[in-house]
């Protein structure tokens, strides 16, 4: 699979292309409540401005943000996908995200460095319903490892290492 373009992901069968702004203005029901695999994309190839300060929630009393020189340092150019994550329903995974980043103490923790780009709300959650017996956790996997194949052994930039 190629990870540069919204189109490479729409043909690989990805659905949704919703902005966060737009979930949070209520296109959150377009989320299917089946379980699958999702992404944050990015829908520009400009330069990312990178906050101090995000606006996501304080789970556990733990501070979400990181250094930017981390985040700068975890940028990865040349795609638009910034995040690739798993959910055993789509629906409720990605509405916890949403909440996080709302500032809401949710239990969202992987992903939170969007949530420092000045551009957050721009930014734009797509989804791949599974059915039968495929794994969200094998395609996630799957999905990280293909990129990190394309993108000389790096995750995507909100994927940390567990």
């Amino acid at each position: 699979m190629n990870f540069k373009t919204i189109d490479d992901l729409k043909a690989a069968g990805f659905e949704g292309f919703v902005s966060v702004a737009g979930l949070w203005g209520g296109a959150a029901s377009e989320i299917p409540s089946g379980k699958g695999v999702y992404m944050v994309v990015r829908q520009t190839a400009a330069a990312p401005v990178f906050l101090e300060v995000g606006t996501g929630g304080y789970f556990k009393k733990r501070n979400p943000n990181v250094p930017v020189g981390k985040l700068a340092a975890n940028w990865v150019d040349e795609t638009c996908i910034i995040y690739i994550g798993k959910a055993t329903s789509l629906y409720k995974r990605l509405g916890q995200y949403l909440q996080f980043g709302q500032g809401k103490p949710v239990g969202h923790w992987g992903g939170r460095m969007i949530w420092q780009l000045a551009d957050a709300e721009d930014l734009m959650f797509c989804w791949k319903e599974l059915t039968g017996d495929s794994d969200p956790e094998y395609e996630e996997t799957a999905l990280i490892a293909d990129f990190k194949c394309q993108y000389m052994g790096r995750r995507p930039f909100a994927n940390l290492v567990k």
